[in-house]
Formats: C-alpha cells, structure tokens, sequence
C-alpha cells in the first residue's frame, strides 16, 4: 500500500465528477417534491457499501467471468461517455424509475452510486492504489451527505441557470476521463501537442 495525496485528489476528482452530487441535486429536488422522504444518513451509507463493495471484490468478480480490470475499464469509458453526452447535450440517454424508496432507489442508486460510478471504482483501480481510492471515496461521501442535507439551500442559491451550468462543466469533465481512461487501458500513445 502507498499513500499519495496526488492519488487521493486525483480520485476525488474524478468519484467527485462522475457521482456528480451538485448535478443531481434538480433530481433530489425534485424527488422530494413528490413526498418522498430523502434520509441523507440512509442514502450516504447505502451508497458507500455498494462502492467499498465493488472496490473490494468488483476484480475477482470479475475474474469470475474471465474478465480484467483493463477490459471493463474500456467498457466503462464508454458508459462514462455516454454520462457525459447526456450533460453536455441535456438529453436522456440511461431512463431511471422514479419509483420505490427515496432512501435506496432512485437517489443511492442509481443516481449516486450508479453504472458510471461503480465502473469508475473499478477503472481506478487499474491506475491507482487501493488505500488511494477508499480515502477519495470516504471524503466524496462525506461531500454527499453534505449536499444531501443541503439540496434547498443550493437550489436558492445557484438557481436554476447556475445548476444548468455547472451539470455542462462536469459533463466535459467527465468528456476528458472518458478519452483518458479509453486511451491509457488501449494502450494507444498520442502524440504530444508542442
């Protein structure tokens, strides 16, 4: 195990991106609208033992099927892409059911701990160490609970126009890890811009 604080922020920022809590939070709004109730405690430690889950036991999981970290890896830039697009775009391309416990579906999962997330986790473990991750996981969590607690208080604050935006800019962030995670699993070398 090798602690870096490169590695943690790193990770952070790229669970930060694909999580995308702020982004979600016109969806928590809105599911709350509709009576449910949203435990933020309930939906934070939920979400966390689904990722621990799928950081811990995901590799031999999924060398269960026959299938590396690489490979699922590339599966997940492209998922994480189409994450994006719908961002950037403002299209719908995964459909969730609003339906169910406000606790445990739709806000732990899949809007938090989700497809591209979960894939995330393991693409991250092809490049970073796993004490690396767990740490920019505990901190991503504690960023949900936060927001979880304070959905209302950034509604007023950013509007709906500041929400829109900020959803275009992680959408681009999430643009860029989806090439880079493509690009460093294919082992395909771009040449470099001077």
């Amino acid at each position: 195990m090798h602690f870096s604080l490169i590695e943690i922020l790193a990770a952070f920022m790229v669970l930060f991106a694909i999580i995308d809590i702020p982004g979600s939070i016109p969806i928590i709004i809105d599911i709350k609208s509709k009576g449910v109730i949203v435990n933020p405690t309930k939906v934070t430690i939920t979400s966390l033992l689904i990722f621990l889950a799928f950081l811990f036991i995901g590799a031999p999981l999924l060398k269960i099927f026959g299938i590396d970290v690489s490979s699922f890896a590339i599966a997940g830039s492209f998922i994480i892409f189409l994450i994006a697009m719908e961002m950037i775009l403002g299209i719908q391309i995964f459909k969730q059911d609003a339906h169910g416990s406000g606790a445990i579906f739709p806000i732990a999962f899949p809007l938090i701990a989700g497809a591209g997330s979960i894939t995330t986790i393991l693409s991250l473990k092809a490049e970073y160490q796993t004490i690396n991750i767990f740490i920019a996981l505990l901190l991503n969590m504690i960023v949900v609970y936060l927001v979880l607690r304070l959905t209302t208080f950034f509604e007023k604050i950013l509007g709906h126009g500041g929400l829109q935006i900020l959803k275009k800019v992680f959408g681009v962030i999430l643009l860029s890890i989806a090439i880079k995670l493509f690009i460093t699993n294919t082992g395909i070398i771009l040449p470099h811009v001077k």
